[in-house]
C-alpha cells in the first residue's frame, strides 16, 4: 500500500483531538490502520501494532502524540500551508519523504510569517 500523507495528516489531528473530527470517511479501514500501524513505526505517536501471521498490522492503538508528532503537526495544521506544500509537491513530480515534507512546511510557514 502507498503510504498517503493526507491520511496521515488526519490521523495526527483525531490523536491530537481535533475538533471537529477530522473526514476518514474517504479511507477505508485497512488504509487507516496502515497508515497508524506508520505513525507507531515513525515515532510520530506511541501505541502498539497488532500483526496478523504473516506479519501484516491487522490493528493499531494509538495512545498519543509523541514530541516529534507534535512537532509534524504543528507545521501541517494549517490547511493554507498544507495545500501549498501538497502544490509545490505536486509540480515537482516527486515523491518526499517526512522529513522533506516538513521541512516545505516549516519554509512555507516561514514565508507565511515574512521570515527569511
Amino acid at each position: 500500500m502507498k503510504r498517503d500523507m493526507n491520511l496521515i495528516r488526519l490521523l495526527l489531528l483525531e490523536t491530537e483531538g481535533e475538533e471537529p473530527k477530522p473526514d476518514l470517511s474517504a479511507y477505508d479501514e485497512t488504509q487507516s490502520v496502515y497508515h497508524s500501524a506508520l505513525l507507531v513505526e515513525a515515532g510520530l505517536v506511541h501505541g502498539e501494532i497488532i500483526l496478523d501471521g504473516s506479519g501484516q498490522p491487522t490493528g493499531a492503538v494509538i495512545l498519543r502524540l509523541t514530541w516529534a508528532g507534535h512537532e509534524f503537526l504543528d507545521a501541517a495544521r494549517n490547511d493554507t500551508i498544507w495545500h501549498k506544500a501538497g502544490e509545490r509537491i505536486k509540480k515537482s513530480g516527486v515523491d518526499v519523504t517526512l522529513s522533506l515534507l516538513q521541512e516545505i512546511l516549516k519554509q512555507l510557514a516561514k514565508q507565511s510569517l515574512g521570515l527569511p
